[in-house]
């Protein structure tokens, strides 16, 4: 089968997690896997499965457009801000997994037909795809929520140099797009990382200030758009409610990891690589389709 040939900007935990997907993709393969660290695990990986690698990061696209249709850019948020101009004037389809927040905002489950009308889209965070589609699923039901609160807790030892040099871009964009897409203005996103041991499965809490909820419908609907979040993110699943008590309507989220490049623990990395390449493989199969 024919395959939408992939670049990869950065070789680190992200980067390298999304190339092991890709490598078992039906739809896609990996021409360019580009960083700046010689001595990355994700090179030499690529070294060993005869993938196109350089160093050069973006300058390596830049040099060779043809090696890719799609690019990941999986480096931090000010890097993107250099990347994304010049991935543009390639014409190149980009999926930003930094927190950027400099294209359209994207959670597949809920807004992915809209997306493959743009030329670039941005995946949040991983907080906020795991829980964006919980607050939506409320806010679609009851739109006088007066509150949306988030709180993300992940395994220290996920958090990589990207993540926490990120941390304010996170809590930020994660607030931004709660409000975006839930059309509530008052939101707030929180992050702890836990360096308990053993390391933590990723648990995130919604909470939503509602009077006088319909919890009948919010509960279908929670466990309904949880279940469509599985076809791409397999280790997602609700762990507690939704439900009511103190004036607030709350619902907990456990992501199990594929353990794909790190252990099962790192659901936060999961969760964001498997929403890129459920984007990736989407636009794959329409420009299949088209031909």
């Amino acid at each position: 089968m024919e395959k939408i040939k992939v670049g990869i900007i950065g070789t680190g935990n992200i980067g390298t997690d999304l190339l092991i997907k890709i490598i078992r993709s039906p739809f896609l393969e990996c021409g360019m896997f580009a960083g700046r660290n010689p001595d990355s695990k994700g090179i030499s990986i690529a070294k060993s499965k005869g993938i196109p690698y350089s160093f050069d990061s973006i300058n390596a696209i830049e040099k060779d457009p043809s090696c890719c249709e799609i690019v990941f850019d999986a480096t931090s948020a000010n890097v993107h801000l250099y990347n994304e101009p010049i991935l543009r004037r390639l014409n190149k389809f980009i999926i930003d997994l930094t927190p950027a927040k400099i294209s359209k905002m994207c959670v597949p489950v809920i807004n992915m037909e809209e997306c493959m009308e743009e030329p670039a889209v941005n995946l949040i965070t991983c907080g906020g795809q795991a829980t964006i589609p919980i607050a939506y699923a409320i806010s679609s039901i009851h739109p006088d929520t007066k509150y949306i609160e988030i709180v993300a807790s992940i395994a220290s030892k996920s958090a990589g140099s990207g993540t926490r040099n990120n941390i304010d871009e996170f809590t930020q964009t994660t607030k931004d797009a709660l409000s975006q897409f839930t059309g509530i203005e008052k939101t707030k996103a929180i992050i702890v990382l836990n360096p308990a041991e053993p390391p933590i499965i990723m648990r995130n809490t919604v909470y939503a200030v509602v009077d006088n909820p319909n919890m009948d419908l919010i509960y279908s609907r929670v466990h309904e758009i949880a279940k469509k979040i599985r076809k791409y993110v397999p280790g997602y699943r609700i762990v507690l409610g939704p439900i009511y008590e103190n004036n607030r309507v709350t619902t907990s989220i456990e992501v199990v990891g594929l353990g794909d490049y790190l252990p099962e623990y790192s659901g936060n990395l999961d969760i964001i690589t498997c929403a890129a390449i459920e984007i990736a493989e989407e636009y794959a199969k329409r420009k299949f389709m088209s031909k």
